[in-house]
């Protein structure tokens, strides 16, 4: 995986093993595996494995989920390196977006009415799981107005699963850092002032800024910040405050009264067990580290 070697410690003599990173015998057997584990993995629902599209279009779908802010979600995978994934998953893409009744119907009989009512058509996603991804893969996502991510996967040893995200794009046309930054300084000056308008710009920056595979999301309840999952979310400004949620363990954090809090099992918009509560700027600097290790665990 793009250079990563991987070595199992021997704790008895100190010496170290390497061990050898494989691909899968078959196609089946990584969709078989993603798909046992794929909320945990990509942070996706899962509603339906190799779905028809019907006689007219003539396919499958590999995998079909909804992902944590509620967009579609198709992922297709190959075992190795297939340039034809791209544009297959793309196909079926196009479709989904011209079916959306029988999706939702389908998120509806899987998940719930309340599910079904909430799906986010803005952005429907693309996930491709393969052995290996070209240069001119990684060239031609970023050429297209769709949420896509390329992820390659690795087998180690028995027991062990990798996976590394070669490239992310979010839907549309992407717009200049600077302009994003006006974008949500106007939307929380309407709310609460300057203030809260430098605070929120801030944040927005700070969690863009931790790597070029971050996309944002908007919901109407808040803005996630996603690296294949969501690692933040921001919710509106509040009277004095911002509501930051990270993927971050509360019980291995150091929890301040008035900065951070342990909401795990209790309901928030976002998704995220830590709470962070920003009210200056200095909040944002004491809140770097935590925003780094929720965006590493994604």
């Amino acid at each position: 995986m793009s250079g990563l070697r991987l070595f199992r410690t021997n704790t008895t003599n100190s010496g170290v093993t390497e061990v050898t990173p494989r691909l899968a015998d078959v196609e089946a057997d990584v969709q078989g595996l993603v798909e046992a584990h794929i909320e945990t993995l990509l942070g996706v629902r899962f509603l339906a494995s190799e779905y028809s599209t019907g006689p007219v279009h003539g396919g499958r779908i590999d995998s079909l989920g909804l992902d944590e802010n509620g967009s579609p979600v198709i992922v297709e995978y190959k075992r190795g390196v297939d340039a034809g994934v791209i544009n297959q998953g793309l196909f079926y893409l196009s479709w989904l977006v011209d079916h959306r009744a029988e999706f939702e119907h389908l998120v509806r009989d899987r998940l719930g009415v309340t599910a079904a009512s909430q799906v986010l058509w803005s952005g429907p996603r693309l996930i491709c799981i393969a052995g290996d991804f070209t240069r001119y893969d990684v060239h031609a996502v970023r050429e297209h107005r769709r949420s896509i991510d390329l992820v390659r996967y690795r087998l180690f040893g028995s027991d062990l699963l990798g996976l590394e995200t070669v490239a992310s794009v979010s839907g549309g046309m992407p717009a200049a850092r600077r302009a994003r930054r006006q974008a949500v300084a106007r939307a929380a000056a309407d709310v609460r002032g300057a203030a809260l308008a430098e605070l929120a710009s801030a944040v927005d920056e700070a969690l863009l800024g931790l790597g070029d595979g971050v996309n944002r999301v908007e919901r109407k309840q808040y803005r996630a910040y996603q690296r294949l999952r969501n690692f933040a979310c921001v919710c509106p400004p509040q009277r004095s405050k911002l509501l930051v949620y990270l993927k971050v363990d509360p019980k291995g954090v150091d929890l301040v009264p008035g900065f951070t809090r342990d909401v795990s099992g209790l309901g928030h918009h976002g998704t995220g067990d830590l709470e962070v509560q920003l009210r200056t700027l200095r909040d944002v600097e004491r809140a770097q580290e935590l925003f780094r290790a929720s965006y590493a665990a994604a």
